[in-house]
């Protein structure tokens, strides 16, 4: 089946329908923002509060700059929002965390739009259906409920979205013009590819996916270069630096690692990498997460977790029914769109991160029963959104007249409300992920804060951010009056006695005013060793005790 109708016109692919889509999920955005910040939900997740205070402390700390980024975390999601962060107000709200995911949402509408009307329309001027497809995947992406909300938080999932859904845009219209016998294509060709690389150095530097999304990449730009019908030495070249580009990133942050930490994979087998984190929580003698060592399971539980992120119940069905059909369409209709097929990247990715990678993924409804990483599913949210847009597009097609394809379209429409009405709902699975794992860390956060407001303004504090740095932001004390692991010479391993947090650490009272120690973190250790007495202790379910003892620093 052609999907191009001849003697067409070529479109312009940023032209005012899609920024139309982009306006309107802008729009929905500031709705969705207006309402979760009236309810409190942009601080849910004790990863959006890490996210927004690493940017924040890389220039509010004892010792400033881009060391403070740290290594786990990829650093452009910190970078990106550091000068929303410049504003007190927008730090302790969260709203500086919250603006880079707002634009990135409507970037990746704008994106899903773009690639699915290019795709079925090629340059030529898009017909009433693929217009109508177009416009039905813009508004599934849009409309999820979970990526609603996870736009208006400091988390990574929507900017990587973004630069995901671009760089699979810009790959297939490289693969469109790299295919034609025109020597003058071969340009925009060129052009498409360096593109894509772009894109993909941003979506390394946001989140590992993309390591494994700019590999499968230089795989499939090599097959498609050998297979273009213009022998044209500026398309190899124009290769060559689409292959640097998506080796720039990973190659700099493992020089970085080796540099600083003196281990290139000091974020995968650090003490702060997943793996680690996983072994400091398991059990005694408890079984492994689901999936570990098991690629069937990995896999169950990875596209459980992406259906959840979809609907409720038996509405599930029908996303993965679409999806199925949506894939089996494109080598059965149109083979040239199968640049289309790298939307499913992100399941082979996490099927062996949950593997071997100690990622878990925990779900209300499959055992252990509980919420941790659900939100990862949504790393599938682009190829759902196509997968229903091309079953749609294709019965369009068929439908002989206007009432048929009226019918069509009411047809899909409401069954993408009611799915998506399920999980309104249930509230969407992210939230609730959010919800139940902050209730007592929040609770904590809440307390200690009031008591530390009542301390000096100007006193300096011992604190190890790792797990409550929210306490400092609800109070709205500059993190530059605090000592911290952050204030640490990472290169001087395996200790450095001349670091500020190490002599912190070994004589509190020379240098701070007053301790936060958290039951087990490293201050309490070293509190114990100096004898210091406690002024207030802290103590709520689920969390660590918090005690603030005071220094009597001879200073003050």
């Amino acid at each position: 089946m052609n999907a191009q109708p001849r003697n067409a016109q070529p479109i312009r692919h940023w032209d005012r329908e899609t920024a139309l889509v982009a306006q309107f999920a802008a729009c929905v955005s500031f709705i969705a923002f207006a309402c979760y910040f009236q309810r409190g939900g942009l601080l849910l997740y004790g990863d959006a509060v890490a996210h927004i205070n690493i940017a924040r402390r890389v220039f509010d700390s004892r010792t400033p700059g881009l060391l403070q980024l740290g290594t786990v975390w990829l650093p452009l999601p910190h970078l990106v929002m550091i000068p929303f962060l410049l504003s007190d107000s927008a730090w302790q709200s969260g709203i500086g965390g919250s603006l880079p995911s707002m634009v990135a949402y409507a970037l990746g509408a704008a994106g899903v739009f773009r690639l699915v009307r290019s795709a079925l329309a090629g340059n030529s001027q898009p017909e009433l259906a693929v217009r109508l497809a177009a416009w039905l995947s813009a508004v599934v992406y849009t409309a999820n409920p979970n990526l609603i909300y996870l736009q208006v938080t400091a988390m990574t999932e929507s900017l990587y979205l973004a630069l995901f859904v671009w760089a699979v845009v810009f790959f297939r219209e490289f693969v469109q013009e790299s295919s034609r016998a025109d020597e003058a294509t071969q340009g925009a060709a060129s052009s498409s590819l360096v593109k894509c690389g772009l894109c993909l150095v941003g979506a390394c530097f946001t989140r590992y996916d993309g390591w494994f999304l700019a590999a499968t990449m230089c795989v499939a730009g090599l097959a498609a270069v050998l297979k273009a019908k213009v022998n044209d030495p500026s398309l190899r070249r124009s290769f060559a630096k689409f292959v640097l580009l998506a080796a720039a990133a990973p190659a700099l942050w493992l020089a970085y690692n080796t540099i600083i930490y003196r281990n290139p994979f000091e974020f995968a087998n650090g003490p702060y990498s997943a793996r680690a984190i996983e072994q400091k929580n398991a059990s005694p003698g408890s079984a492994a997460h689901p999936g570990s060592h098991d690629l069937p399971v990995a896999f169950s539980y990875f596209l459980k977790s992406a259906e959840l992120t979809m609907a409720e119940g038996r509405w599930q069905t029908l996303w993965v029914g679409l999806l199925l059909v949506g894939t089996i369409a494109i080598p059965l209709f149109d083979r040239r769109m199968w640049p289309l097929l790298l939307l499913w990247v992100p399941l082979p990715f996490y099927m062996l991160s949950i593997a071997y990678g100690g990622v878990p993924i925990f779900m209300p409804v499959w055992w252990p029963f509980s919420f941790y990483n659900v939100r990862y599913g949504l790393q599938l949210l682009p190829l759902f959104s196509v997968g229903a847009a091309l079953p749609a597009y294709f019965l369009l097609r068929l439908a002989g007249n206007k009432l048929a394809r009226t019918a069509a379209v009411s047809a899909v429409l409401i069954g993408l409300t009611a799915s998506y009405a399920s999980v309104w709902r249930a509230q969407p699975v992210c939230f609730r992920e959010a919800w139940v794992n902050s209730r007592t860390r929040i609770a904590l956060e809440t307390a200690l804060a009031s008591s530390l407001n009542k301390l000096p303004p100007d006193s300096a504090l011992l604190m190890y951010m790792g797990d409550h740095v929210g306490a400092l932001q609800q109070a709205g004390i500059p993190l530059r009056r605090t000592v911290n692991e952050g204030n640490h010479r990472p290169w001087k391993a395996p200790a450095d006695s001349e670091g500020l947090w190490e002599r912190t650490l070994a004589n509190p009272s020379q240098y701070v005013d007053f301790v936060v120690a958290f039951d087990g973190d490293p201050v309490a250790a070293g509190v114990q060793k100096q004898g210091l007495s406690s002024m207030v202790v802290i103590r709520t379910a689920g969390q660590p005790a918090a005690t603030i003892y005071w220094t009597h620093r001879t200073s003050r």
